[in-house]
């Protein structure tokens, strides 16, 4: 259950200045809400095989700053990073979006996807020295969802992964097909795919009944590690296995993990493969341990037991050493474990995020020698800019947000315990904090339960910095169930959602509430997904929240299970089905407590969300007026898990914030 995408990057937040002396006058609604679109958002970047250039996808903004909706690609040199070349498959009549860029393996080339022409294809662009003037390649010509185009070793081929006739784009964040009549139960299924340089022939490699969710090419060019399961692909990712798939369709399983699996790459000899493994609540959002299994197959070696954080991403450095990004503490880093001492090297950490951002995408890209990297970087207070160079070292490359500056307060790195658990979290101020006043609280809960709060720029999606600037503290747990302490903190909700995660989220309020100046009576809880079951549950186990906002949440385990599309994520957390153990389901629904709730609530969800189906939110909302609870519910049509629209998303900031100004208000 997710909080974050990667679509529609446009809309990351920008407010107005902040301040921590003296009160200033409250900053209007509106005036904040129509700034929201002045980021430059970024959602890819690409080093060049040499490390000498690096390439970016980016969002296209006009004269006077507002943006066009289309995306292009730019590359420039890491030495002079000035002049910029411009690539796309567009034109000024015609919109575009130009995204999944990929070096070809001499440098001369980038693949990308473009929706220039209506249906997304695969194209080329020669960006060596001699041919910049020259249009891109259209290579195909499907109909269906293309995605992760990567080039084979000797730069003849380009694999990418194909949906053909999908009614849809993949994943659960996006719309459901609407389910009338007579139910069809006709699934489509990604493949892996192939297109020759030269020939423009495309070949569907991995099996007609098989879902591929990530590859890898072998360092030789002859086969592929790839992530996949037989049937329906949102839901089956849950069981998903190690496969190799040689380049005429044959497929051997190297490995079936207990849990989830991401990440497959080849070692540089091709002998292993690494991947990440452990209890993930969504498909994209990757935690767990390092591991790696010999490429014919055989017993999976854990690298990192016990380690104290949750490796997100890996790419290997040698045949005996493995570079990744992980999520520590709340924080993002870069370190390289030895396969043969087990030692762990940090090579970088810090309180901002390097990725787009986006949901899952904390990651770097590495020259082939890897020695020259390339990030998109961002934090709290700094928004996102392309950058490259040694890691940790990195030079800017783009400054088109050097004139941005965040509305909201300033954010401070917290910890608490609770029942023998170190927990973290961010307390962002009020942007115009006086330590004489004393100020309301929102508690924003994050999605998954695997995932956590980790500094980024705020995005307009559920962006509950808003809060800051009109005034209030805000407090982003990570409690037991998130990244960033290890597998044994992030399996602490298993068979007890609701009870030690929300016990958690309480102790970090009565921290905040007895370090800081807020009002006791003036704290409310909000989230979205994971986010907004906990916002559910919390108002019918306390009344200590005097206002909540629940988006896209969980009321009633029990009926869920037979709603959502991703049904196979609840019996790793659940331990069995609700067929078979209805009791630890009801345990933890807030529907068991539904007469217990006395605070105002507004519901809010997507009319066609099959991660948190709409049933679910109106149900609870149903019950709640019934009871004569203050409630509001709100169904945004055409939308799935992930609100997509401009003006639904700002809908949802304007009804979060007058929702809590209705009842958490200065009287």
């Amino acid at each position: 259950m997710r909080k974050r995408s990667t679509l529609f990057f446009v809309l990351l937040s920008v407010l107005a200045s902040a301040t921590l002396a003296l009160a200033q006058p409250r900053p209007a609604l509106e005036t904040l809400i129509n700034s929201l679109a002045a980021t430059q958002t970024y959602s890819q970047v690409a080093i060049s095989p040499d490390g000498t250039r690096v390439a970016w996808s980016q969002w296209e903004h006009d004269a006077c700053g507002r943006p066009t909706w289309n995306s292009a690609i730019y590359v420039a040199q890491l030495a002079n990073p000035s002049p910029r070349q411009r690539v796309t498959a567009g034109s000024q009549n015609s919109s575009y979006s130009e995204r999944e860029i990929a070096w070809s393996p001499d440098g001369t080339q980038l693949a990308f996807l473009s929706n220039a022409s209506g249906q997304t294809q695969l194209f080329v662009a020669d960006v060596s020295d001699k041919n910049r003037a020259k249009p891109p390649t259209q290579l195909t010509n499907l109909t269906g969802y293309l995605a992760s185009p990567s080039w084979s070793p000797d730069g003849k081929t380009i694999a990418f992964l194909f949906t053909e006739n999908a009614p849809r784009a993949a994943g659960p964040l996006m719309p459901m097909t609407p389910e009338t009549g007579v139910v069809d139960s006709k699934i489509y299924e990604q493949r892996l795919t192939t297109v020759d340089l030269e020939s423009h022939q495309v070949r569907q490699l991995s099996p007609a009944d098989m879902y591929v969710y990530e590859y890898d090419w072998a360092p030789d060019g002859r086969s592929f590690a790839v992530t996949a399961a037989h049937g329906e692909g949102d839901n089956n990712w849950y069981i998903a296995r190690l496969y190799t798939l040689a380049l005429d369709g044959q497929m051997h399983e190297v490995y079936r993990p207990p849990e989830q699996m991401a990440q497959p790459h080849y070692s540089p000899d091709g002998k292993f493969i690494a991947f990440i493994a452990g209890i993930m609540s969504d498909e994209g959002a990757t935690g767990g341990d390092i591991y790696t299994v010999p490429a014919t197959g055989g017993q999976a070696r854990d690298l990192t037991p016990g380690i104290k954080a949750s490796p997100n991403w890996l790419v290997w450095s040698s045949t005996q050493d493995i570079l990744f990004t992980e999520n520590l503490d709340g924080r993002l880093g870069v370190a390289n474990i030895n396969l043969v001492t087990g030692n762990v090297e940090t090579r970088w950490t810090g309180s901002e995020t390097i990725g787009s951002g986006a949901w899952g995408d904390f990651a770097l890209s590495l020259s082939k020698d890897q020695k020259q990297a390339a990030v998109i970087r961002q934090s709290f207070s700094q928004p996102p800019e392309i950058w490259a160079g040694l890691i940790g070292s990195w030079k800017q490359i783009t400054n088109a947000n050097q004139n941005l500056h965040a509305s909201w307060g300033a954010v401070k790195d917290i910890h608490w315990s609770n029942g023998g658990q170190h927990v973290q979290g961010w307390l962002m101020f009020p942007a115009d904090y006086n330590p004489g006043r004393r100020y309301g609280l929102v508690v924003d809960v994050h999605g998954g339960p695997a995932w956590a709060h980790v500094p980024t720029w705020p995005e307009t999606f559920f962006n509950t910095s808003l809060l800051s600037s009109m005034g209030y503290f805000v407090l982003y747990p990570n409690p037991r169930g998130s990244y960033g302490q290890g597998e044994a903190f992030t399996r602490g909700n298993i068979k007890d959602f609701g009870y030690g995660d929300f016990h958690d989220i309480l102790a970090g309020v009565d921290q905040v509430v007895k370090d800081f100046p807020v009002d006791n009576n003036r704290v409310g809880i909000t989230g979205w997904s994971y986010g907004g079951y906990m916002t559910m549950w919390a108002v019918t186990q306390t009344n200590r929240f005097h206002a909540a906002v629940s988006g896209a949440g969980l009321s009633d385990w029990l009926s869920y299970y037979g709603e959502n599309d991703i049904v196979r994520w609840m019996t790793a957390y659940f331990g069995a089905s609700v067929y078979d153990n209805p009791q630890v389901y009801a345990r933890s629904a807030p529907m068991t407590f539904i007469k217990n709730v006395k605070t105002p609530t507004l519901v809010l969800v997507g009319e066609r969300d099959g991660e948190c189906p709409a049933p679910q939110s109106r149900e609870f909302w149903h019950a709640l007026r019934t009871f004569g609870v203050p409630t509001q519910f709100v169904v945004y049509p055409g939308e799935g898990h992930f609100i997509g629209s401009p003006e639904h998303q700002l809908d949802i900031l304007r009804r979060t914030v007058q929702w809590f100004d209705k009842y958490l208000g200065e009287k």
